[in-house]
């Protein structure tokens, strides 16, 4: 029998509670012991990108963080960002909105990862207080770290530029 260690996470603006075994991945966690089946397992490698998360408010990869790493740490998956109010746009999230929009997805295995680096590159604009709009150049090289199989990009950076014009307006920003 394995030893288990016992965690605190915030998930989502929740305390969660879990005993796992110290090799097991963030991912999993989420998945099996939370329920959190948003966040997908693609490549296991940190390759893909389909698993991105939010480990306070910074894009990881949960397949590479073992749950222990994040233990009183706070994680926002795409499950989250429903419950998020900031920037909320009819009951969305502003980048789930402009995915929607722009229809950025086909199969929609790769749409979480998209989703949470999206939302990850919009903040920390925000933060710098950049309020033009990003360059499909700059977009490009923020999504070029995450894989999809389906759409051939462009709909995915309609959707961030989308979601981007969605930020601004829910934010007052010019």
């Amino acid at each position: 029998m394995t030893d288990r260690v016992s965690v605190e996470i915030v998930v989502n603006g929740s305390a969660r509670h879990a005993a796992v075994e110290p090799r097991r991945s963030l991912a999993e966690v989420l998945r099996e012991e939370f329920g959190l089946t948003g966040t997908h397992l693609g490549c296991e490698h940190g390759v893909c990108g389909a698993c991105t998360v939010l480990l306070d408010g910074e894009p990881v990869r949960s397949c590479l963080v073992l749950a222990v790493q994040a233990r009183d740490r706070a994680v926002t998956t795409i499950e989250g960002l429903a419950h998020d109010t900031g920037q909320g746009v009819g009951g969305m999230h502003a980048v789930q909105r402009g995915f929607l929009e722009s229809i950025s997805f086909q199969c929609g295995f790769c749409t979480p990862g998209f989703v949470m680096t999206t939302v990850a590159f919009l903040d920390e604009r925000a933060r710098a207080g950049i309020t033009a709009p990003p360059s499909p150049e700059e977009i490009r090289e923020t999504i070029s770290a995450n894989l999809c199989r389906c759409t051939g990009y462009q709909s995915i950076v309609d959707g961030v530029q989308r979601a981007a014009e969605l930020a601004q307006q829910t934010t007052g920003g010019t």
